[in-house]
């Protein structure tokens, strides 16, 4: 049985270090999509994506009003 072959090398003589990169990179990045796909795979079902968090309206601090002294009752001053 014939070994089947996922990366042919088609033009050039890459050394092996440099083959060892590309199948690495490749890797990491046929990872990522996996990941992309579905971010609860790797990480702890209970735990909500990053991507929820920074967009979650309780970390925005309030804004301080319009008015003359807002600044002032900001907490800046």
């Amino acid at each position: 049985m014939a070994p089947e072959w996922y990366l042919t090398v088609v033009r050039g003589d890459p050394s092996p270090e440099e083959l060892a990169a590309l199948i690495v990179a490749l890797a990491a990045r046929a990872a990522s999509a996996a990941d992309a796909e579905d971010p609860q795979a790797s990480g702890d079902p209970a735990e909500p994506p990053a991507r929820r968090r920074w967009r979650d309206a309780a970390r925005r601090a309030p804004a301080p009003g319009g008015d003359p002294g807002a600044w002032r009752v900001s907490g800046w001053a």
